[in-house]
């Protein structure tokens, strides 16, 4: 990093945990030195999403009520990765908890942030083939529908607003744009 950082920390305390996330408020001087209250969430795991492709150019979708939006959401298969093991290895467990899924050949696609201005929320998302299906062991906080959808169907629930996950969306029109340009 070249840049160098305007904010100075002050102080920081806990303002609340769970074993998933953690309320950070920071009392600091903003860049132009004046006082502020920055609220951060840590995470304690890491994103992982997984864009399962099989030999016929489907790939996976899991739908599930996301609590906090008080809603449906269609997505690709993710969970948290745990903190201290690998992340491929958090995937390969993902994929088959939510779908039933194994797959002989991983890619990390990308990593990215996930509302860097008030989180450190980082993901990982892998591009799986080579799939074998057996049965899925999803954890006792879902309830999943899982479908299967050409890219193009994919690509199209992203542009209708019917997916709205951020890793979902980037993963599908990295593959789209992938196929266009016969990259993938």
């Amino acid at each position: 990093m070249t840049e160098k950082n305007p904010w100075k920390t002050l102080s920081s305390k806990i303002v609340y945990e769970t074993p998933w996330i953690r309320v950070v408020e920071h009392n600091c001087l903003n860049p132009q030195q004046k006082p502020a209250n920055y609220g951060v969430v840590e995470f304690k795991n890491t994103a992982i999403g997984i864009l399962a492709v099989d030999e016929d150019q489907k790939i996976y979708l899991v739908g599930q009520w996301r609590y906090p939006l008080n809603q449906y959401s269609w997505e690709l298969p993710e969970g948290g990765g745990r903190t201290g093991f690998d992340p491929l290895e958090e995937a390969k467990r993902e994929l088959q908890e939510e779908t039933g899924v194994t797959a002989k050949s991983w890619t990390k696609l990308f990593e990215m942030h996930l509302s860097n201005s008030m989180t450190n929320e980082h993901s990982i998302v892998y591009l799986a083939r080579d799939l074998e299906v057996g049965e899925p062991a999803p954890e006792e906080t879902e309830v999943l529908k899982i479908k299967k959808v050409s890219i193009n169907e994919a690509y199209e629930m992203v542009v209708s607003g019917e997916i709205t996950d951020s890793m979902s969306v980037a993963a599908i029109q990295r593959l789209y744009i992938d196929q266009i340009t016969s990259s993938y």
